[in-house]
């Protein structure tokens, strides 16, 4: 009996070495799939300009700045309006005027998380331990019928993604999206594919989105990325209105 005690704890420990090895060895395989880390890094800017499918005739344009290291302004053009999200890496703001909201105004906690997602440069798996994310492998699951590799990577607000990885590819397929907000559970499933090379890296060009019961609601089709644009940094920032204005020091007497 100790023996097989013995036996069951070594291979537990043995299994649990396994797994954390297997993260970060498919994280490397994920990078190198994507076109290896030099060339990621290589890439300082990206912009991103699409049409967005968002299900019962309604297609709109849309748009995507991105800035080292957490910059991010995303337009999104329907019917002659435009709606604005942008993260300037400490603070996110909006313009909402399919919500009556013409002017600029501080984004509450539910886009800001989203926003926060989007200006990760590179994502959460790379350069994941300095950022603070943690990643998990939880072995073998499906998507569609299809084999994939299951990797969990809790953020460090607490937020998690489950990444769904082709295991002839590397690339990922899925993305799981858990986030805890006020309490309360929000899930949604984000799906990859049609990749493509820009400069040398391997980027998705068609994108659905959806909660968890409605898988696909909207997608997002890429028509051009473009990598180390000239992009102008003032776009992210915080508009004036929105910016805190020292009050005036009481001269003494």
């Amino acid at each position: 009996m100790r023996h097989a005690v013995i036996v069951l704890l070594a291979i537990s420990c043995f299994s649990a070495v396994v797994r954390t090895q297997t993260a970060d060895d498919l994280v490397s395989k994920n990078i190198q799939a994507k076109g290896g880390m030099d060339k990621i890094k290589a890439i300082k800017s990206m912009r991103m300009m699409g049409k967005f499918d968002l299900g019962g005739g309604f297609t709109a344009r849309a748009s995507q700045d991105n800035g080292r290291p957490n910059l991010v302004r995303e337009t999104f053009t329907l019917q002659g309006m435009t709606a604005v999200q942008a993260y300037d890496g400490s603070a996110g703001w909006q313009i909402q005027p399919f919500q009556g909201h013409k002017d600029p105004e501080l984004m509450g906690e539910d886009d800001l998380r989203d926003i926060q997602l989007d200006a990760d440069f590179d994502g959460p798996l790379v350069d994941y331990a300095a950022k603070g994310n943690t990643v998990e492998y939880l072995g073998h699951d499906t998507v569609d019928g299809d084999d994939t590799l299951r990797l969990k990577v809790t953020l460090k607000n607490g937020d998690l993604i489950y990444y769904y990885l082709d295991p002839d590819t590397y690339l990922e397929i899925r993305k799981e999206i858990q986030q805890t907000i006020r309490g309360a559970v929000r899930e949604r499933l984000v799906d990859l594919g049609s990749y493509k090379p820009v400069n040398g890296v391997m980027y998705p060009f068609s994108i659905a989105v959806g909660p968890k019961n409605n898988p696909g609601a909207q997608t997002i089709t890429v028509e051009r990325m473009d990598a180390n644009v000239a992009i102008d940094n003032a776009q992210f920032a915080l508009p004036a209105s929105l910016k805190q204005v020292p009050k005036p020091v009481a001269e003494k007497k």
